[in-house]
């Protein structure tokens, strides 16, 4: 055996979370995702089972409702509990260059994992987003 075969594997956990609630029978899905340069990401959204995701390269805006957008940045993890909570924001951070992320999506059997919020909806939950900062996105 060589020494490179005798190394230990080695676990880095990258994000511990509770969802609140996992649909029943629930179905799964990991996709990449791929965003060109400056690129907003998909408009205002929801899904139907929590989602995990760990950022390759690149940076990423993020933003659930509730919370302050904030920008993640390749090697770190984030999450969202899914259900009724809106995100607003996935969008690439870089004006000149790709980013790029994967997400494992929990959801319900049957429904789309993703759905888009329309216009009177994002109006009538106006006053759960959280206040939109000056300028570029905020640091985590």
């Amino acid at each position: 055996m060589t020494t490179e075969q005798q190394q230990t594997t080695i676990l880095t956990t990258l994000d511990h979370q509770v969802p609140p609630f996992m649909p029943e029978n629930v179905e799964m899905m990991t996709a990449t995702v791929e965003l060109p340069p400056g690129h907003p990401g998909t408009p205002p959204h929801r899904h139907s089972g929590p989602v995990f995701g760990y950022m390759l390269e690149g940076e990423m805006i993020f933003e659930l409702e509730g919370e302050q957008e904030r920008v993640i940045r390749a090697g770190e993890a984030f999450w969202e509990p899914g259900g009724d909570v809106i995100h607003y924001q996935a969008g690439n951070n870089l004006p000149d260059a790709w980013s790029r992320f994967v997400v494992v999506m929990a959801g319900v059997p049957g429904e789309p994992m993703l759905t888009l919020v329309d216009e009177a909806e994002l109006e009538a939950r106006r006053d759960r987003r959280a206040p939109r900062p000056s300028g570029a996105a905020q640091e985590t």
